[in-house]
């Protein structure tokens, strides 16, 4: 396999230097001796079996399915599209590799979902040469390869769907049709996704890059950064109209708390919300989704000081003006792009800083501390709150070892249990739930 590899290395190489980089497949990765193995491969720096996880256990490999199905369809037929949801460009941005003709280097399967290139890159530049034995990464990122070993940059690839851009994303039309509301956290959806890769990641053989244990903080809190500089880059263009059908739609209720307005009905007296209340803005106006700020906030507070206490600022504009039947959108932009450099500033950060059990401790500590005001943001900002505790404790329980930790893991499932139905989730039954586990740490 060296060999050929080294063979085709210099032509493709040659090629790649005066040739636009092009999709071939994910077919391309998928040879046993390469990312196909049916098993990991002793003795290897990574595991070769990426391409067989993925096709077997990732949902990205069944994406494109889901537009098809009777959701997609009715989807498809609510939103006047005028074909089938899974012909529609708009639909297959996120469900499909589906680049421009130009940039096909074959024919590809739309069918086979979100694959290799999507997070890697259009391989073509890179796919024989990146084979050779001490060929440099870097090399291959000079080819066009997405850096995903980068943290930040794999966080950016996924937020490009599970937020979106100017170009691609879910909008509150879409989520009346019948589309999910989106969320995310890095390390909880890696975990699920399941990782197809080595974590932490090995420069050699047997040789991790870091300790094993901070892998997931790293995640947790480099992911949280990212995804709210994202979040308010997403508000500031949204507030300016950028979006590319130029759709003036202001306010975009996908940017509000669904769960404002989309929760059971029982008697008043029984009403949470009544009873604590709508602090900050008139009854009846929905809630800003705080959820991308209201745990990573407290992250913030450990890390640095001054800058947490300057985009707790400009957050709270945001969230006052958001709270407003209708947003002043010069300040929401403003105030949102003083925020988005702020949280870049928290990633950079986040992404080279050393991790410990202390901190980690620390962080479990805060958020269970703060448990009423995660609690009250809403069921979006509860189950922020739930994967941070899950991801966490997971990291610290490797390294302290507990005596405990099977006491406070069954604590930490009881969060998830109570957001399994979001339209009667009770904030003050979450809050109590997330305060019981400060005295177990």
């Amino acid at each position: 396999m060296v060999f050929c590899a080294s063979f085709m290395a210099l032509p493709a190489l040659l090629s790649a230097q005066t040739e636009p980089s092009k999709y071939i497949g994910p077919g391309s990765c998928a040879a046993t001796s390469c990312h196909g193995s049916v098993k990991p491969i002793a003795g290897s720096r990574i595991l070769q079996n990426e391409y067989s996880i993925w096709i077997i256990q990732d949902k990205h490999s069944r994406a494109y399915q889901a537009l098809t199905g009777d959701i997609g369809e009715r989807m498809a037929r609510i939103l006047k599209l005028g074909a089938k949801a899974e012909e529609r460009p708009k639909c297959l941005a996120c469900h499909a590799l589906n680049p421009p003709a130009e940039q096909r280097g074959r024919a590809l399967e739309i069918s086979e979902g979100v694959s290799c290139e999507n997070c890697h890159g259009a391989a073509s530049g890179w796919l024989g040469p990146h084979t050779t034995r001490a060929w440099a990464h870097e090399k291959s990122v000079a080819l066009g390869m997405h850096d995903t070993r980068d943290v930040i940059h794999r966080t950016q690839k996924c937020l490009e769907c599970h937020l979106g851009t100017k170009n691609k994303f879910v909008d509150h039309e879409m989520i009346a049709a019948g589309h999910p509301d989106l969320y995310f956290e890095l390390d909880s959806f890696s975990a699920v996704m399941p990782r197809h890769w080595k974590s932490p990641r090995e420069p050699e053989p047997g040789k991790p890059a870091e300790d094993a244990a901070w892998v997931g903080v790293r995640e947790w809190g480099t992911g949280q950064a990212v995804q709210l500089r994202a979040a308010m880059e997403r508000l500031a263009w949204r507030a300016k109209n950028e979006r590319f059908d130029k759709k003036d739609v202001w306010p975009e209720y996908s940017e509000l708390s669904c769960f404002a307005c989309h929760h059971a009905l029982g008697p008043a007296k029984e009403s949470w919300r009544q009873e604590h209340g709508y602090i900050g803005r008139r009854p009846g106006d929905p809630a800003w989704n705080s959820s991308r700020y209201a745990v990573f906030r407290l992250l913030a507070k450990q890390i640095d000081s001054a800058n947490a206490q300057e985009l707790d600022r400009q957050v709270l504009v945001v969230s006052s003006e958001m709270g407003k039947l209708n947003p002043d959108r010069n300040a929401v932009a403003a105030a949102a792009s003083a925020a988005a450099p702020l949280a870049q500033r928290f990633t950079e950060r986040l992404a080279a800083m050393q991790y410990d059990q202390a901190l980690t401790l620390r962080m479990l500590q805060r958020i269970s501390d703060d448990a009423e005001n995660i609690a009250l943001a809403d069921e979006r900002a509860a189950e922020q709150a739930a994967m941070a505790m899950d991801s966490l404790y997971i990291a610290y329980s490797k390294d302290a070892k507990p005596a405990n930790a099977a006491e406070v893991r069954a604590a930490i499932n009881a969060l998830f249990q109570q957001l399994e139905n979001p339209s009667s989730y009770n904030a003050d039954q979450f809050a109590v739930a997330l305060r019981k586990i400060r005295p177990m740490l």
